[in-house]
């Protein structure tokens, strides 16, 4: 897979948006991404940028709300493929270690 981003999309509420942020996630499952939601946003890989925008405005559009925010960074790398989980091998070669905090 060659595009890989960060997708935020979420309802400008006041109470949990956690309900609406999961129909946001789960409406990807429509589209050929592969994708891994954290406490930040959601990590999407496709093939191409129209299958990448297609499940984003999906995303969007599957939160039910009078107001929402959608944030979304792309990185399409068009010479040559290169995944999320490799992006983030090689910062961690770079460490030496894994990259997050040491457990104690």
């Amino acid at each position: 897979m060659t595009v890989v981003a960060l997708l935020s999309v979420a309802p400008v509420i006041e109470d949990s948006m956690a309900g609406e942020v999961a129909k946001a996630v789960d409406a990807l499952e429509g589209y050929d991404v592969s994708y891994e939601t954290n406490p930040m946003g959601t990590v999407i890989e496709a093939e191409t940028t129209d299958e990448l925008f297609a499940a984003a405005q999906a995303a969007h559009d599957a939160v039910d709300a009078d107001r929402v925010s959608t944030v979304l960074k792309i990185d399409d790398k068009r010479t040559r493929d290169v995944d999320a989980a490799r992006k983030v091998d090689v910062v961690e070669e770079h460490l030496g270690r894994p990259a997050r905090s040491r457990e104690e």
